[in-house]
């Protein structure tokens, strides 16, 4: 059966590839030919190859209610309820994915996310209402529009751990800690395709609220802290050599001290990005140079990520409830400054609290 009647199956097939990525769902549910071929991996490499795929930002995100002061005036905030809101940067478009079946109330506190070609990956957290750590896997696809449940996280509880993936197919966890808080030295690896965990060597030391990042092909875990120094950041960074199946401690790795490094990142230059006290810095090295200041009026960065030649920054001032995003191009001026922050326009609706974040190519 021809996947369009009267023409070529590869003419038919370079218009499906065209189609927008919000439609792919209903696409794929026309016929099965249709279907077929959609969620074929092929299919995604197909897109990259010709340049359709699109950058988009998933984020955990609070819910924005709306109340009424006594005086009569209405008010904003953040409620504890999260959800997941993806962001188009090249339209400006933002949307809800459908939640989690199992977790229609709300996603677990504190999970991780991840995103894996097509896929994104939800990974442990608390349940919202009974603060039981989760080693739960959920993993939405953006073609077929669905949700699949994976593989449990193996081990003891692990809480407030670093999570990255190589945008392909595997996803490393490293760090945290477990139920009685003590640090974690662990590391895992969970393989979407497969659906198989497998456990790897343990790093150097402890690293409680560290953050994994993929770093010129190389697994890089950076920062955290052992038990012993509860909230008092180190600065340096293990990197796993796939050869020799090792960890490799590299000293003085952020060249600050008691710094966390949740916003630390790798832009689509292959630099490390990362704020630091009222500073966007990045990574020239062996040292780290200041970038730019942080937006105007911005104290509190809840989330850093980079995205078409941009970083996109979410935060909020000392005062705000609400959160704002800006973006700043990281092309340099004729005069070798680098551009100001851009605010990007954002509806109250998706103006909560940012968790957690990730970008996805689909």
């Amino acid at each position: 059966m021809d996947l369009i009647p009267g023409l070529p199956n590869e003419i038919a097939l370079e218009c499906l590839i065209r189609l927008p990525v919000d439609q792919f769902s209903k696409a794929a549910s026309v016929c099965k030919k249709w279907n077929g071929e959609i969620t074929l991996p092929e299919f995604r490499r197909r897109r990259k190859v010709s340049g359709l795929t699109r950058t988009v930002l998933a984020m955990v995100q609070s819910m924005v209610a709306t109340v009424k002061k006594p005086e009569g005036d209405t008010a904003l905030f953040s409620t504890q309820v999260y959800r997941l809101s993806v962001c188009d940067p090249e339209n400006g478009s933002w949307y809800d994915l459908p939640p989690i079946p199992e977790l229609i109330d709300g996603l677990p506190r504190f999970c991780r996310i991840v995103g894996v070609g097509s896929d994104l990956v939800v990974i442990g957290g608390c349940d919202p209402d009974t603060w039981r750590v989760m080693d739960c896997v959920f993993i939405y696809n953006f073609i077929s529009g669905s949700w699949r449940r994976g593989a449990d996280m193996p081990g003891q509880q692990r809480s407030f751990f670093g999570c990255a993936s190589d945008s392909d197919r595997m996803i490393v966890v490293a760090g945290g800690h477990d139920d009685e808080k003590n640090a974690m030295k662990s590391a895992l690896s969970y393989d979407v395709v497969k659906d198989e965990w497998i456990t790897l060597p343990d790093m150097v030391m402890e690293r409680d609220e560290c953050k994994v990042v993929f770093h010129k092909g190389k697994l890089h875990v950076i920062g955290g802290y052992p038990t012993w120094a509860q909230g008092h950041f180190e600065n340096d960074a293990e990197v796993f050599d796939t050869a020799t199946w090792q960890w490799r401690l590299e000293d003085d790795f952020l060249s600050v001290i008691n710094t966390s490094p949740h916003s630390c990142i790798e832009g689509d230059d292959g630099r490390l990005y990362m704020c630091r006290g009222g500073d966007v810095a990045v990574k020239e090295d062996p040292t780290w140079q200041k970038l730019a200041g942080l937006p105007a009026g911005i104290t509190s960065v809840a989330y850093l990520t980079a995205c078409q030649g941009k970083l996109i920054l979410v935060g909020r001032g000392q005062f705000d409830e609400l959160y704002s995003i800006y973006a700043l191009d990281l092309d340099v001026e004729s005069d070798g400054k680098v551009k100001k922050w851009t605010k990007v326009e954002t509806s109250d609706e998706y103006s909560g609290h940012v968790h957690y974040g990730c970008c996805l190519e689909i």
